[in-house]
């Protein structure tokens, strides 16, 4: 049994693999700068949680800290775990570690990993696999970001950013779709084609990889491969319970990878495993009605063609209803750097308002603000806020939203606060 601290363990994937390593048996702190849905879900299944980064944090005896790419090497535990000598090795260096040698499906891609990912550890499940499973989000068919199964077949969301993905070692690589984002780690969507371009070489000539094949920002990038390719859109999406014609494509490759891994599962069964699939936090999510009546959800959308996606699928499900985008920049970089498109997509809602950038890992960059965004969209859309506070946001929704509204909070930030608030009764 090792003793295994974990900075940051209220990160989605930080989460789900200190689930493994508990159930596991092995001896599992963490530490995160607040509480979080996350957090709350280790501490209901017994591990042990610190709210704040202190050197104290770190248990006698620790033989390694894995860190999120959201804690610095200069945060008080990590400086703590040098003075020690204890080795330290990031979030995806340990999920490499843990998965080498064994099957893995590991999805990766611009948009639509978390859902697909869910849903083929959804369908193994479903058709008597046992998966062991790595997910982006807190799964409602599972209760939580990671599903325990035989250690020898893994199910992960491998992401992009920082090369991540080029930690692990799939057997099968889903690429769900290629756009640029990421913009502080790829300075042009050409760097990040060549990490994808990477991943695909790596997957060995017994392998597959489960993509788009006709996609512009795909199809250059199959030339030579050792691994078979397959083109997931040729499958069949059964109805599902999820909004979106993405969700349909995210079906469709979880589908194609399902029966890449094993041939003898049925359509029968995966259609049937894929219309009873419910979903994920924070995907599409349906929160509530609001005191005003209104219709409240929450995506995690933050990329300019997520949130075109999310629009229309939410004006395809209420074609009668006003639509107000509540959004959470993420990232200075990303928004400057995707900043008309972002003007683009955000001024096709009837009424937005943004709130300030989510820094995240980055400093300000100067003139890069939610301000000069809204009024960027003011151009296009007039009905258009920037406000400085969740609890602004949440009076001018409390004020303005009637029955005749839908309201959905999105972004990568912690916006899903205000979705929860407006659902609940306001405190007397």
């Amino acid at each position: 049994m090792r003793r295994i601290h974990m900075i940051g363990i209220g990160g989605i994937g930080m989460s789900a693999l200190a689930q493994f390593y508990f159930l596991n048996g092995e001896s599992v702190s963490g530490s995160d700068r607040e509480a979080s849905p996350t957090t709350e879900l280790l501490e209901k299944k017994g591990l042990r949680v610190h709210i704040g980064h202190n050197a104290s944090n770190i248990p006698e005896g620790t033989e390694l800290v894995v860190y999120s790419d959201a804690v610095w090497p200069d945060t008080p535990e990590r400086l703590r775990a040098t003075e020690l000598g204890i080795p330290q090795i990031s979030y995806f260096e340990a999920l490499g570690e843990e998965t080498r040698g064994r099957t893995t499906l590991a999805v990766t891609g611009t948009h639509g990993k978390t859902t697909t990912t869910a849903m083929l550890a959804h369908i193994l499940r479903e058709a008597g696999k046992q998966p062991t499973a790595v997910v982006g989000s807190i799964v409602q068919d599972f209760g939580s970001n990671f599903l325990a199964g035989d250690l020898n077949l893994f199910v992960v969301e491998g992401c992009e950013y920082k090369d991540h993905v080029l930690k692990l070692s799939p057997k099968i690589l889903v690429l769900t779709n290629a756009e640029w984002d990421h913009t502080d780690w790829f300075p042009t969507f050409e760097a990040m084609q060549g990490m994808f371009r990477k991943a695909i070489l790596a997957v060995p000539a017994d392998g597959a990889i489960i993509t788009n094949v006709n996609h512009p920002n795909i199809a250059p990038l199959l030339t030579d491969v050792r691994a078979r390719v397959i083109d997931y859109t040729k499958e069949n999406a059964p109805k599902l319970t999820l909004e979106g014609e993405f969700n349909k494509m995210n079906a469709r490759a979880a589908k194609a990878a399902a029966k890449a891994y094993a041939p003898d599962i049925s359509d029968e069964t995966i259609d049937t495993a894929l219309s009873k699939f419910r979903g994920t936090w924070r995907r599409f999510e349906y929160k509530g009605v609001a005191e005003s009546g209104a219709i409240v959800y929450d995506d995690y959308g933050h990329h300019p063609t997520a949130i075109k996606a999310t629009l229309e699928a939410l004006r395809a499900k209420h074609p009668d209803k006003k639509i107000s985008l509540v959004f959470h920049p993420h990232l200075y970089t990303r928004t400057r750097d995707l900043f008309n498109e972002f003007v683009e997509e955000l001024s096709r809602s009837d009424k937005v308002i943004l709130v300030p950038i989510y820094p995240a890992r980055e400093e300000p960059i100067p003139g890069v603000t939610s301000d000069a965004l809204a009024s960027a969209i003011a151009k296009k859309n007039k009905n258009v806020l920037a406000l400085h506070s969740f609890e602004e946001i949440e009076a001018e929704l409390r004020k303005t939203a009637s029955p005749e509204d839908v309201i959905m909070t999105i972004g990568a930030g912690d916006i899903y606060k205000v979705a929860d608030n407006l659902v609940r009764s306001p405190k007397k």
